[in-house]
């Protein structure tokens, strides 16, 4: 089983450009990362005028007067995040952005990335599904955080009635920033798997917990894809950097997947190539019987 890592900066960058291209070179090349993962929202589109205008409910975290502000000052424009496509293929990473309305998913279509990932909070936007089953061909990643069983059902058979189940990812989650290990629940990837892997294409797991232990076990749980916040410092102004992994922990989930995944495997003979000298020297036999004299 072949497993890839999803290093999310989603806003970590604090809407800076460099900062931005920086996460990028040190995902790829540091941390060794398969994917790159940004946001788009059209925050007219997606907030009440009221929601727009109130001030951010965490001011210590605001990057403006009220929450448009804040978000506005978080968002790259569409032309920003070809940019950062750009500089992923320079590097060697995949590039890739959750959407969370219908504008920023027709746009990100458009950039024709390998794969779109639609976050918890959106995973009812059924216009936006739309528009991503209908004008877009890579595959889709939908987590399933804060989501009912009855919901879950109608999401994978909406992928279904669109003939493209066999394109979505579906990413066990419990959203919160950060999650205690006892609210993980990464049987979740169990039960997805049991439900709907003869259905869609994968299971995977996105994390907002400490460290790396949950996410080895999410490997050996079946998770195709792991996907953990990422950012340069978790001291950083802004929400989601206490819930991130640096980049030294981000490196050793890297390195410590692909180890965890390569190991799961089963025995191809019963005696492998490595055993067979150590079969000889220390193996117990027992011991030939002495002839009778005659």
């Amino acid at each position: 089983m072949s497993v890839k890592v999803i290093a999310e900066v989603g806003c970590n960058h604090k809407g800076d450009m460099e900062i931005a291209k920086e996460m990028i070179r040190v995902a790829a090349i540091y941390a060794k990362a398969d994917v790159v993962k940004f946001q788009k929202r059209n925050n007219r589109e997606l907030l009440t005028e009221a929601q727009y205008n109130a001030p951010h409910p965490n001011p210590v975290n605001s990057y403006g007067d009220t929450y448009g502000a804040h978000r506005e000052y978080l968002e790259f424009s569409v032309d920003q995040h070809r940019e950062l496509m750009e500089e992923c293929e320079k590097n060697g990473i995949e590039y890739s952005t959750s959407t969370w309305d219908v504008t920023s998913a027709r746009e990100i279509a458009s950039l024709k990335p390998s794969l779109i990932k639609v976050p918890s909070a959106c995973n009812l936007h059924f216009e936006m599904l739309e528009v991503l089953a209908d004008e877009y061909e890579g595959e889709v990643h939908l987590s399933l955080g804060m989501t009912t069983k009855e919901e879950e059902e109608k999401i994978v058979q909406f992928f279904v009635d669109k003939g493209r189940a066999k394109e979505l990812v579906l990413y066990a989650c419990t959203s919160g920033y950060p999650v205690a290990f006892d609210e993980l629940c990464l049987l979740e990837i169990t039960r997805l798997k049991e439900k709907f892997g003869d259905t869609v294409k994968s299971i995977a797991f996105s994390g907002h917990h400490l460290g790396i232990a949950a996410d080895m076990a999410a490997i050996a749980l079946g998770a195709s894809w792991v996907e953990r916040h990422f950012t340069l410092d978790r001291t950083w102004k802004g929400t989601d950097h206490a819930a991130s992994l640096e980049p030294d922990g981000l490196r050793r989930l890297c390195r410590d997947a692909k180890a965890v995944s390569n190991s799961l495997t089963y025995k191809q003979d019963d005696i492998l190539e490595i055993e067979k000298a150590q079969r000889d020297k220390l193996k117990w036999r027992p011991k030939p019987k002495a002839a009778s004299a005659a």
